[in-house]
């Protein structure tokens, strides 16, 4: 059987009090008579309190050995600790270096190292308190979008990484070919000079996915509730604090759902999984309370339990143009809201989340269903304090005759979603689902400010080491 965690072992009762331990050296220090490490192995925010008593054993000649980021296994008797905060430490009789460090050398040391830093070792920096804490959080956060989706009557389903649809019809999209691309002067021509993708291993133009969703509306019909969580990539070149370009989204379809049905639904999604954390990651939680977001609590228990505000783009516009003084862009009908005016809407004006709907169909994609009035779609995005809009979703248009003409007015060729439209010409019903970026959510639950530092290996424009 392996060593038990960390984790495991501070919850023993003490009945069996002979154990090994394995992780990695965060401090040591020394007295007179004994020597002291803490040890983490990452399955807990906290740390196991070696000592090392020289009176019973001679550790003179590996304890120079034992610095900080040393990789060892320890076998010794459990005791309870005198110290207020831990309830055991471990007196240790036989320790073994798995791996050795340079403490001059290793560049995570007990000290406050910058975001900007730690970037340039992600290697490395899930070693640190925080980096393991998100990365917890981040795995239990996981587990509760499968288990929400779950317990409501959802099939998990895989769509394709690879795709020749452009869901966003903003062309913002990753190539993928099997081309040489060193051999640029070989590759093969049409008529006009243009590379012949029907010559590619797929005999099209193919790319990275922005979403999965047009795939999912496509098994929401057959299935009737189905969601996908997975990567998703956008070739935009954009540095701002809420963007990569690789990302993790979340996306329910569900067939028999209108608007109101998708912000219900949304809305319950988020206050549940965010409880969900709130119960079961209160250790790492104190962390970031304590030295990310002081607020933190406060606003997750609002995100949890307060019901959200539902609020139309055009009386949202009405809230916002007496308060343009304060933007830097200007808001007037037709607009598309930033940020700035996203969270004057949720920190200031409701302060609480809110559900903005029926918005210009000018700032829509093609897929949302038109309103009556012909001005608006029936789409919705889901607002949470720090963040702005955490969900995008919409009704999809399900009338084959008004989304041929949308595709018409974007410009998009009607035979490339020819399979798309076939959902419209046999059995159609009106249907809905939203997305969800998992790196916001993250950001919202930790008060991480920056989407580079809730991925492990985020990547991002000038940017893709590791």
């Amino acid at each position: 059987m392996p060593a038990p965690t960390i984790k495991e072992i501070l919850k023993l009762d003490g009945a069996e009090n002979r154990i090994e331990v394995r992780g990695w050296i965060k401090t040591r220090r020394d007295s007179k008579a004994c020597s002291f490490a803490e040890i983490n192995d990452g399955s807990t925010r906290q740390n196991l309190q070696i000592v090392f008593d020289t009176t019973k054993g001679d550790f003179s000649d590996i304890l120079p050995a034992l610095v900080t980021g040393t990789s060892v296994r320890i076998k010794g008797d459990l005791v309870a600790s005198p110290a207020s905060k831990q309830k055991w430490e471990l007196l240790a009789e036989k320790v073994e270096i798995h791996g050795g460090c340079d403490a001059e050398a290793y560049p995570i040391q007990k000290k406050k190292t910058s975001d900007e830093f730690l970037r340039t070792v992600a290697h490395l920096r899930p070693r640190t308190n925080k980096y393991s804490a998100m990365l917890r959080i981040r795995s239990e956060l996981s587990f509760a979008v499968h288990r929400y989706f779950r317990n409501n009557g959802f099939f998990y389903v895989h769509t394709p990484i690879i795709t020749s649809s452009d869901c966003e019809g903003a062309g913002q999209m990753f190539n993928v070919t099997s081309f040489d691309l060193a051999k640029l002067n070989e590759l093969p021509k049409n008529d006009k000079g243009e590379i012949d993708f029907s010559k590619d291993l797929f005999c099209r133009r193919t790319f990275l996915t922005v979403s999965g969703q047009l795939e999912g509306e496509a098994l929401a019909l057959g299935l009737g509730k189905i969601y996908t969580f997975g990567p998703t990539f956008r070739a935009e070149n954009s540095n701002t604090y809420r963007h990569c370009a690789e990302f993790w989204m979340i996306e329910p379809e569900m067939a028999f759902y209108d608007l109101f049905d998708d912000m219900d639904l949304a809305e319950d999604f988020v206050k549940n999984i965010t409880k969900h954390v709130l119960e079961n990651c209160a250790e790492d939680l104190d962390l970031f309370a304590k030295f990310v977001d002081t607020s933190l609590h406060d606003t997750l228990k609002n995100v949890a339990e307060t019901g959200y505000e539902r609020v139309s783009y055009t009386d949202a516009v009405k809230i916002l143009e007496p308060e343009n003084e304060r933007f830097e862009n200007k808001v007037s009908w037709g607009a598309d809201f930033g940020s700035e005016h996203e969270r004057f809407l949720v920190e200031t004006y409701f302060k609480k989340p809110a559900v903005l709907y029926n918005k210009p169909k000018n700032n829509a994609a093609f897929y949302m269903k038109l309103n009556e009035d012909g001005k608006t779609v029936r789409g919705m995005d889901l607002l949470v304090p720090r963040i702005g809009e955490l969900i995008g979703g919409s009704e999809r248009e399900n009338r084959l005759e008004v989304l041929e003409k949308k595709m018409t007015d974007f410009k998009i060729n009607p035979e490339n979603y020819r399979w798309y439209l076939d959902l419209r010409r046999f059995g159609s019903v009106p249907h809905a689902g939203f997305g969800l970026g998992f790196e916001r959510m993250m950001m919202l639950v930790t008060g991480i400010s920056n989407i580079r530092d809730v991925t492990a290996f985020p990547r991002v424009p000038g940017y893709a080491e590791f």
